[in-house]
């Protein structure tokens, strides 16, 4: 996914109401961006820390920027020897369906290749809609729920969920009953950061979703975790980390 206009930089001034991010440009002047991540950001919402936002096309809109990105602080939490160091983390939730989308569509995710057709928010299950739905003459369809990940407690180690989610342990329900009616189900976890090598489930923050999860597995819902190449132009989905299970 390629950034359409240059990104512009600033430094946090505060994250507020979920949705809202207060920021300081280089030119001094103070605007309020768009947030589109509805979960805690820990560690990613620090005032001063350094953030880019992008331009909005629509003269109408009437917050004029999107928080794009953010240099994560270690604070001292310095990565153990053979770890990334510490980059570029993604702050919106809106770009990672689309993102894995365009891998998949790529041939890039080895484990969803071969499907002829590709389609995206289709319903099904219980009042939702599935992120990715691919589909082909000759197998079962296959049901893709795409995770954005950018939680980091421990240097190297993604996490996710970063606040308790019942959404999230819903879809693995609905997940669960598509492989019971035949079909192949994915959870994909996407970590939208550039110094993560491995994934592990936040247990501690939402064990109702942790034992979901477990459940899912246990009855064929199968799990991929992809880390993305983070840059000022663009963020691309990389290549698979191995993910922990609690």
């Amino acid at each position: 996914m390629k950034f359409p206009d240059p990104l512009i930089h600033g430094r946090l001034i505060k994250r507020y109401k979920r949705f809202l991010a207060d920021v300081t440009l280089d030119d001094g002047t103070e605007v309020t961006a768009h947030c589109a991540n509805p979960g805690s950001m820990t560690g990613l919402a620090n005032p001063g820390a350094e953030v880019w936002l992008s331009p909005s096309r629509n003269p109408k809109r009437k917050l004029k920027y999107s928080w794009e990105l953010v240099r994560q602080d270690t604070g001292g939490n310095d990565p153990e020897p053979g770890e990334p160091a510490s980059g570029l983390v993604g702050v919106s939730t809106a770009h990672p369906n689309g993102i894995v989308a365009e891998a998949i569509s790529a041939g890039q995710v080895a484990e969803l290749t071969g499907y002829q057709n590709l389609r995206r928010e289709v319903k099904y299950g219980k009042n939702s809609r599935i992120d990715i739905l691919l589909e082909d003459d000759n197998r079962p369809p296959c049901y893709v729920e795409v995770k954005n990940v950018n939680l980091c407690r421990v240097a190297g180690l993604a996490e996710f969920p970063d606040a308790v989610t019942a959404r999230g342990t819903k879809h693995l329900h609905e997940l669960t009953d598509m492989v019971a009616e035949g079909a192949r189900a994915v959870m994909f976890y996407m970590v939208q950061r550039d110094d993560c090598s491995r994934m592990a489930v936040a247990a501690d923050i939402d064990p109702t979703y942790a034992a979901a999860l477990q459940e899912a597995r246990k009855n064929g819902v199968e799990t991929l975790c992809y880390d993305c190449t983070m840059s000022l132009t663009g963020i691309y989905l990389s290549k698979p980390i191995s993910m922990q299970m609690p």
